[in-house]
């Protein structure tokens, strides 16, 4: 994700807001990939590094562990190889047909 001047704040760095999407949706797409319908259950972010406009983010998603209809997956967020944030998301298959 490249950050633009409409994703930085009154600080002149990234909005944390948009390294946590970024990173939700590498963890949608990594507990999504088994096939069953996955929601989160939770989330939770720790920022170590800023980033400014121009930055290119990347994330990276894992699947630590799953037990019956529910996962964990940690995401790595990265700029240059320097991490930027640690993300874990708990996962929870929803039944087919059932709004999540």
């Amino acid at each position: 994700m490249r950050v633009t001047a409409e994703m930085v704040n009154g600080h002149g760095t990234t909005h944390g807001g948009y390294v946590f999407l970024l990173a939700d949706t590498a963890f949608a797409c990594a507990c999504n990939s088994h096939g069953p319908v996955t929601v989160a259950a939770g989330a939770d972010v720790t920022f170590l590094r800023p980033t400014a406009e121009g930055d290119q983010l990347e994330a990276h998603a894992r699947e630590r562990s799953t037990s019956g209809r529910s996962g964990v997956y940690d995401v790595t967020v990265s700029r240059d190889g320097d991490v930027i944030a640690e993300f874990r998301g708990r996962s929870r298959v929803i039944s087919p047909g059932r709004p999540a």
